[in-house]
């Protein structure tokens, strides 16, 4: 799927003594806060950056069925050599396996299989589950860089870590590109190239818990770094009086009891902070004390 070349298009608007670069990439509405009011070149910067997402998105979205993801999940159990960003993203990926004591898994993707967070009611089948959990598991791959091989009906899905990623390379990008402040913000998931210098802060809004048209809960300054946020406003089941979130277990195959609403991190890169902010989520209950823990600053809301 991705998305289709009639609809990449990007704009540039007059913010609040910035330039506004705006497009849309893996499922979210981006945004480039450009300190500069040089239209021209705040139009580069953001096709720049769109170009990347873009090519993040059409590589890595598990949508597409020819690209290398799509090539992984088909192979029927074949070996399958990957290029080196791939191999970084999959170490990276075992790497929060091995920290989560398995409850970030790359091959959780096919629970979506019985579960479909809509905002209903439909709880599925306990055997259901069951049976396709039998398909998940890092450990059940074999993963010897730069090979991958899936055992037959097993998948990946880079989601978990792909926006958080193409965050840092467009920072990385526009931080070498340009000398004023830039923030690269991804659907909430943001970065900031440097210092600014015509304000003392960024400010930015995360979303209220019961928000319709983005309507902001928080606003949080930052000057340098990373946020990244994750919840599930939007992705969820509720039936007898209970909600079910969609971070799933992928050792059970159900809903991490006790997750935050949402959880929001602030580290020195996006992906970093994603990774933070994700774990704590399937800490459920212990997700604050899992934070604490790590020393870093973050925001939880129940």
């Amino acid at each position: 799927m991705g998305i289709p070349d009639s609809a990449r298009a990007v704009s540039v608007e007059a913010g609040q003594d910035c330039l506004v670069g705006r497009f849309a990439a893996m499922a979210s509405p981006c945004e480039i806060l450009i300190e500069s009011g040089d239209r021209e070149l705040a139009t580069h910067l953001t096709r720049t950056a769109a170009d990347e997402a873009w090519r993040i998105e059409d590589k890595f979205s598990r949508y597409i069925p020819d690209n290398i993801v799509g090539q992984i999940n088909t192979a029927n159990g074949r070996p399958i050599e990957v290029d080196d960003e791939t191999a970084s993203l999959l170490d990276f990926a075992a790497t929060l396996y091995d920290l989560s004591d398995g409850r970030f898994d790359i091959t959780s993707g096919v629970l979506r299989e019985v579960w479909t967070f809509d905002g209903g009611d439909r709880i599925p089948d306990p055997e259901a589950v069951d049976n396709v959990v039998q398909r998940v598991g890092w450990r059940r791959l074999s993963w010897r860089r730069p090979v991958l091989a899936l055992q037959p009906g097993m998948q990946i899905d880079l989601g978990g870590i792909g926006k958080e990623y193409a965050v840092d390379r467009v920072a990385g990008m526009l931080s070498e590109a340009i000398a004023c402040s830039v923030v690269v913000n991804f659907g909430g998931d943001l970065a900031v190239t440097r210092q600014p210098r015509q304000r003392s802060v960024w400010r930015v809004g995360i979303e209220a818990l019961s928000a319709t048209g983005g309507r902001a809960g928080t606003v949080l300054e930052i000057s340098t770094g990373a946020l990244a946020t994750s919840g599930d406003s939007r992705r969820f089941l509720r039936k007898g009086g209970v909600r079910y979130s969609h971070i799933l277990d992928p050792r059970s195959g159900w809903p991490v009891e006790g997750a935050p609403r949402s959880v929001t991190v602030a580290a020195d890169t996006c992906t970093q902070a994603g990774m933070l902010s994700t774990l704590a989520m399937l800490e459920g209950h212990a997700a604050e004390a899992f934070l604490d823990g790590e020393g870093v600053i973050y925001w939880c809301r129940r």
